[in-house]
């Protein structure tokens, strides 16, 4: 039933998918109009009150209006992958920078790991592996939904375009076997997520808060000396994105632990602040906080 109920649901979505692009921003317009007023409207305002106390009630309302706008053109722009040809989504999702990586892949360094973020349209970005064939393969860390339809449709549009889905909980385990296979992969890492409780190990001061932060990506490229990136996404125009791949660091074990997990928050903070609206507000980002964790570690070892 399952499998049915993805195929259908794939179908329909594939039929609006062909969809003029104007079409689907009228709809996101029309979208936007009911999913402001009743899609997680107190955690927004409260995640951009608390993220910006410096700014007035006006502004933070401005970035609000912006932000949903943001988010239903996400959906459309999403479901829109279903049927773009190649040649679309490369004019419409355009990189920088991809000589970096070409450059250590002919350096023979065979693992590069892009740090990115909920940031404009992050589902485009897999992409890449257009840009990058034959010399290099794309990969991307996915977090699996529990809606079991979804989490397919996800995983099918992410892999679309020939790269590798990794699944967070195998990430070190399959990046290892990746790396055994002597070819060159550019791995994706969205972290800017919340950790569960027991994967916390580090804050950083970000968006005015005391933030638990995940540092994996930066773990695991210490252990397999990958070349560190940045990526910085613009939005140039409705339905037109574009990513700056910015180099880190070509070495990771020589710098001191989480310096390039806090390199990566204060430019991806700094991104923020310039288009706060293309950042995704709508998740409760700092719902886990140091006081309780602290708290939780002191009653562990009370335990112990």
């Amino acid at each position: 039933m399952e499998n049915i109920k993805y195929k259908f649901i794939k179908g329909c979505l594939w039929l609006i998918s062909l969809l003029p692009f104007p079409v689907l921003y009228a709809f996101s317009d029309f979208c936007y109009l009911i999913v402001r007023r009743f899609y997680r409207t107190k955690v927004v305002r409260e995640n951009l009150r608390s993220a910006f106390p410096e700014k007035s009630e006006q502004e933070r309302k401005m970035i609000e209006r912006k932000f949903y706008h943001q988010f239903c053109d996400n959906f459309v722009e999403d479901i829109k992958m279903l049927s773009m040809s190649k040649e679309e989504t490369m004019r419409r999702m355009t990189f920088s920078g991809l000589d970096e990586i070409k450059k250590r892949h002919e350096a023979g360094q065979p693992m590069h790991f892009l740090y990115l973020s909920h940031f404009g349209n992050w589902e485009w970005i897999s992409s890449i592996n257009y840009r990058l064939q034959p010399w290099c393969t794309s990969g991307q860390i996915y977090h699996k939904l529990s809606n079991k339809v979804m989490d397919q449709l996800f995983f099918d549009l992410r892999g679309q375009y020939g790269g590798v889905n990794i699944k967070m909980r195998d990430t070190f385990r399959r990046i290892l076997q990746l790396r055994k296979e002597n070819k060159n992969y550019t791995i994706g890492f969205i972290s800017d997520q919340q950790p569960k409780w027991n994967a916390i190990h580090h804050f950083i001061p970000f968006l005015n808060h005391d933030t638990a932060v995940f540092i994996g990506a930066e773990h695991i490229a210490r252990k397999v000396n990958a070349f560190m990136m940045y990526g910085r996404m613009s939005r140039p125009k409705r339905g037109y994105y574009h990513l700056d791949i910015i180099p880190m660091e070509d070495h990771p074990a020589t710098l001191p632990e989480n310096t390039l997990t806090d390199r990566y928050f204060q430019l991806l903070e700094a991104d923020i602040r310039e288009h706060p609206e293309m950042w995704l507000w709508s998740h409760k980002r700092w719902s886990r906080t140091k006081e309780e964790w602290l708290k939780r570690q002191g009653e562990k070892e009370e335990k112990e």
